[in-house]
């Protein structure tokens, strides 16, 4: 090869990787604006909840397998806020009698893992939830230890896919992925969110094969002290096994003065 055939290909491959930068530069523009709007809107979600300092309420879970029968539980709620860390959550069921004074207590995390137990009257014993099973359903519902534990925007990384209408409303649709891959059970998740209130409205749930999984529709909202909304009613239908879980709530009472005193992990096995 002699010295102008050489240079002729260095010239070559130097108008090639101009013309890829030129070609991609606005697809990597574009990705990087999707997940900044994808983030934005997921903070902002959190910003609209933040400093509620505490909530207890009531809820009934109805349990329906695929040929409509059915199962009732009852049980009672409880979440602290956290500044700076998070959030802990204390859910205790009432009925039926084989689930009655089952706990399960939540630390959710805005920088690692989160730390779960559940306590099981029958055993008399406490067992920590590992990362690993948090993808396990709770009390045989379709709501996963995963779903169950109140979400931190730092856990995901996001994507913004477009605006759409859900049920009337018109919505921000996000695209989340979790950030710890191995703990998860989901791939990815699609989240609309209500323009108005950024309030979520449905949420699709793909598994790790990336297939849809689950799909939960939260409706019904009701506002407390003026700023902060509830859902009333949540519903988690597996397209793959046609199970679905209701979850309906009584009315949300804030500020009860709750304290990490009564989230103490020693405690739960004679949670109030």
């Amino acid at each position: 090869m002699n010295i102008l055939t050489a240079r002729h290909l260095k010239l070559n491959h130097f108008a090639a990787a101009i013309g890829l930068a030129i070609t991609l530069g606005p697809v990597l523009a574009s990705a990087q604006d999707a997940a900044a709007k994808g983030l934005a809107t997921a903070q902002e979600v959190k910003r609209r909840d933040t400093g509620y300092k505490d909530f207890a309420t009531t809820a009934r879970m109805i349990l329906s397998n695929a040929q409509g029968q059915s199962s009732t539980k009852e049980l009672e709620v409880k979440t602290l806020e956290v500044p700076g860390q998070g959030e802990k959550s204390l859910l205790v069921f009432n009925a039926p009698a084989d689930t009655k004074d089952t706990v399960l207590l939540s630390y959710s995390y805005k920088s690692r893992a989160d730390d779960q137990w559940l306590y099981l009257p029958a055993m008399k014993r406490t067992k920590r939830i590992a990362s690993g099973n948090k993808s396990g359903s709770f009390v045989g519902s379709e709501f996963s230890y995963e779903d169950i534990s109140p979400q931190q925007v730092e856990k995901y990384t996001y994507k913004y896919l477009k605006e759409e209408s859900q049920g009337g409303q018109a919505c921000h649709v996000i695209e989340r992925y979790p950030v710890d891959k191995k703990s998860s059970g989901y791939t990815r998740q699609i989240l609309w969110i209500d323009k108005a209130e950024y309030r979520p409205l449905k949420a699709e749930n793909y598994d790790r094969k990336d297939s849809l999984l689950k799909t939960l529709t939260f409706s019904n909202y009701k506002k407390y002290a003026g700023k902060f909304w509830r859902p009333l009613s949540m519903a988690m239908v597996n397209h793959q096994t046609g199970k679905k879980t209701t979850i309906t709530y009584a009315e949300y009472k804030f500020g009860t003065g709750l304290n990490e005193s009564q989230f103490d992990q020693g405690r739960i096995g004679s949670a109030p």
